[in-house]
C-alpha cells in the first residue's frame, strides 16, 4: 500500500460527530499555563517510576525503595521568562523517562479549536545534547497522541527563548473525540538535559511553525529511528550489518535465512544466543533486528542496503509492536507498514520466500489495550499470506499460559523474551522454516544494488 492510498483509505473515516457540532461560545485562546496552570489543574513532574507535584518553588521526583535506575534525577522548578515565576524548568539526569505535565484537572473541551487551532508554548533549551523532546496530549483511554521533536529541539539549544506552534491536528486522529481531553499538555524526554517552558496556550486560529508527521502515512514513510536512547548505536549497528553482509559475501557463506524485526529479533544475539547457535547457525543466518524499530525504520534499513547482495532462501519478518507501544497506532496503519515491507522484500529479494510472523503478545494479561492492538494487527496481516511466496505463522499460544496470561519465565517484562522464550520460539518456528528452506532452490548472489537510496 502506498502512502497516498493509505491516507485516502483512512481519510474515509469521519471525525467524531460531536466535533462538527461544537459550541461556538469558546474563547479564541485557552491558557493552559500562563504564569499559573489552567483552573483546577496542577503541574506534575515524573519519571517512569514515581511522580510529584510542583506546589512550591521546586519538586524532586522521589525514589522508590529499590529504584531501577538509582543514578537518575528528575526535578522541576518555578523559573522566570518575562516576569517572576512565569516559567517552568524541567531538569533530568540519566533518566529512562522524564515528564513535565498538566495533571489532575477536569477534562478540557478542545473540539472548537480543532479546525485551525494550534498548541503553542515558549521554550528555552539549555541542555539537550543527550536528551530529547516529545510533546504529548491525551484525550482519554487509548488516546495518547504525541509529536517526536527530538532533532529540531536539539537545534534550539543555546538560542534562548523560542516560540513553538503545533497544529492541534498533529495530536488528533480521525474518530478522536476532543470534547474531554484528559491531559492537554506534557513534554516528555529521557537521557540528560534541561529546558524551560512558558506561556502554554491553545489558540483557535494559529499559524504552526513546527513539523509533525502525518499519522496516516508515518508507518510507510522510510525513516531512521529517532529516539534519544537509540541515536548513538542505531546508525552504527546499520553500518555493522552492511559490513557483515560484505564479509559473508567475501567468505562465500551467504545467509540462507535472514531475520528482520525489532528488539525481540535483536535479542537472538543476547538472551537467545545459545538457541540461535543451536538452530540457525547452520543457515549462516543474518540477524537484522534493531531495538525500538517501527515499520518505517525497517523500511529505511532495507532501502539502505541491508539485504543488497544476498539471496536468502527465507526472510523471517516480525515487526509492529513498537508501532503499538510507542504510538498506540491504528492497526490498519501498522498493517499497511508491514504490507509495504513485504513489497520491498519481494522487489529486492525476488527468489526469497517470506515467513511473516504474527506480532507477539504483550502485557501480562489478555484484554489489555496494547495486546488488543497487536491482536488486531495479526488479524489483518494474516491475509497477506499468498500460499506460495508469503506464509503467515502465529505462535502466540506457544508463548502464553493456557489462560492467555504471560509468564515472567518466558517474557520477564511482558514484552521481551528470556532464553526460555527464545527456545519456545525456535521450537515453534523450526518445522515451518525448515520446510520453506527445503522448498526454495539455491540462488546465486545478486550484484550489489546500485540504486541505494540517499540517506
Amino acid at each position: 500500500m502506498t502512502a497516498t492510498s493509505l491516507s485516502a483509505a483512512l481519510a474515509g473515516t469521519p471525525l467524531a460527530t460531536a466535533a462538527t457540532t461544537a459550541p461556538t461560545a469558546s474563547p479564541d485562546e485557552l491558557p493552559l499555563f500562563v504564569g499559573q496552570p489552567l483552573s483546577g489543574w496542577s503541574i506534575g513532574v515524573a519519571d517512569f517510576e514515581r511522580g510529584a507535584r510542583l506546589t512550591g518553588e521546586n519538586a524532586v521526583v522521589p525514589k522508590p525503595a529499590h529504584p531501577q535506575v538509582p543514578t537518575s534525577e528528575v526535578s522541576a522548578s518555578r523559573s522566570s521568562k518575562s516576569a517572576a515565576r512565569d516559567a517552568l524548568t524541567l531538569q533530568w539526569k540519566e533518566a529512562w523517562f522524564a515528564t513535565l505535565r498538566l495533571e489532575g484537572g477536569p477534562p478540557v473541551n478542545l473540539r472548537p479549536y480543532l479546525p485551525q487551532g494550534t498548541l503553542e508554548f515558549d521554550i528555552n533549551v539549555e541542555e539537550l545534547a543527550h536528551g530529547g523532546l516529545t510533546v504529548k496530549l491525551a484525550c482519554g483511554e487509548g488516546c495518547e497522541r504525541k509529536v517526536n521533536y527530538l532533532l529540531p529541539a536539539r537545534a534550539l539549544q543555546g538560542k534562548g527563548w523560542q516560540r513553538l506552534s503545533f497544529a492541534l491536528n498533529c495530536f488528533h486522529r480521525d474518530g478522536d473525540d476532543f470534547g474531554a481531553v484528559t491531559q492537554p499538555f506534557s513534554v516528555d524526554t529521557s537521557g540528560t538535559g534541561k529546558l524551560s517552558i512558558a506561556n502554554v496556550r491553545v489558540l483557535k486560529r494559529g499559524v504552526p511553525n513546527a513539523f509533525c508527521a502525518d499519522y496516516r502515512t508515518e508507518s510507510v514513510t522510510p525513516s531512521p529511528l529517532l529516539q534519544v536512547w537509540a541515536l548513538e548505536w542505531w546508525q552504527p549497528r546499520h553500518e555493522q550489518k552492511l559490513a557483515q553482509v560484505q564479509q559473508q559475501r567475501a567468505s562465500g557463506q551467504l545467509p540462507e535465512v535472514v531475520f528482520i524485526g525489532d528488539s525481540i529479533t535483536q535479542g537472538w544475539e543476547d538472551a537467545g544466543a545459545p538457541v540461535w547457535q543451536e538452530h540457525f547457525a547452520r543457515y549462516h543466518a543474518l540477524n537484522l533486528g534493531f531495538g525500538g524499530d517501527h515499520t518505517e525504520n525497517v523500511l529505511w534499513r532495507l532501502q539502505h542496503g541491508e539485504v543488497d547482495g544476498i539471496a536468502p532462501k527465507v526472510a523471517v519478518l516480525m515487526i509492529g509492536t513498537n508501532n503499538t507501544g510507542d504510538r498506540q497506532e491504528d492497526p490498519r496503519t501498522t498493517a499497511a507498514g508491514i504490507r509495504r515491507l513485504i513489497d520491498e522484500l519481494r522487489m529486492r529479494l525476488p527468489a526469497t520466500r517470506i515467513l511473516l510472523l504474527a506480532v507477539f503478545p504483550r502485557e501480562q494479561k489478555p484484554g489489555g489495550p496494547l495486546r488488543a492492538i497487536n491482536d488486531d494487527i495479526n488479524r489483518l496481516i494474516a491475509g497477506f499470506a499468498d500460499g506460495e511466496t508469503v506464509k503467515f505463522l502465529d505462535i502466540s499460544r506457544v508463548l502464553m499460559n493456557a489462560d492467555g496470561t504471560l509468564s515472567a519465565d518466558v517474557m520477564p517484562d511482558w514484552l521481551h523474551l528470556s532464553e526460555q522464550g527464545y527456545r519456545l520460539w525456535a521450537n515453534a518456528l523450526v518445522p515451518t522454516l525448515s520446510a520453506m528452506v527445503a522448498l526454495t532452490p539455491a540462488a546465486g548472489p545478486p550484484a550489489p544494488s546500485a540504486s541505494r537510496s540517499a540517506p
